[in-house]
């Protein structure tokens, strides 16, 4: 990951971010720089992926090291795109149709247990042909009532020829 600081960036325009976080909008690159001079800052560069590229003011002598954490914190944030408030991974819970009483309560903990912890799960019935189907989706509907205090379904629940499946988050 290459880091640019004041004259190695050598791009006509940027965009600008203050010592704040503060949005500056697009400057020449002379505007940005005399603007870090004045302000006793480094003008840090991290991509050079668009145009013009997005560049930071930041306190002398630390632009390097943050402009480093900001970029991989960007990268960091890049993978979890799709999941809900950046908590990482869905914790998928797997049951079977026609699950046994202590099997369920155990993984009805296991999903309270994660929820409450502010992740979201994954619930997931797995089914073998049309007559399990029902049964499965009553299992998910069961699950959902047991969780209703510490979760909430992301949509509805998801029906398929092999299960069925919905996704909880947490409350």
């Amino acid at each position: 990951m290459a880091v640019f600081i004041n004259e190695q960036i050598k791009a006509s325009e940027v965009v600008l971010t203050g010592l704040k976080g503060e949005k500056l909008g697009t400057l020449s690159r002379a505007e940005a720089l005399a603007m870090a001079r004045s302000a006793g800052a480094d003008l840090v560069c991290t991509s050079l992926m668009s145009s013009p590229p997005p560049c930071s003011l930041i306190a002398k002598g630390k632009g390097k090291s943050a402009a480093q954490k900001e970029a991989a914190s960007r990268k960091a944030g890049a993978g979890h795109a799709g999941s809900q408030s950046g908590s990482g991974k869905v914790k998928e819970l797997r049951f079977t149709a026609h699950i046994e009483e202590h099997d369920y309560d155990t993984k009805l903990r296991q999903a309270d247990k994660h929820l409450r912890s502010g992740k979201p799960v994954q619930l997931v019935v797995k089914a073998n042909g049309a007559k399990e189907a029902a049964a499965a989706k009553a299992v998910l509907e069961r699950l959902l009532g047991d969780l209703k205090e510490a979760g909430l379904k992301e949509s509805g629940i998801q029906t398929s020829g092999k299960g069925s499946q919905v996704k909880v988050n947490p409350r």
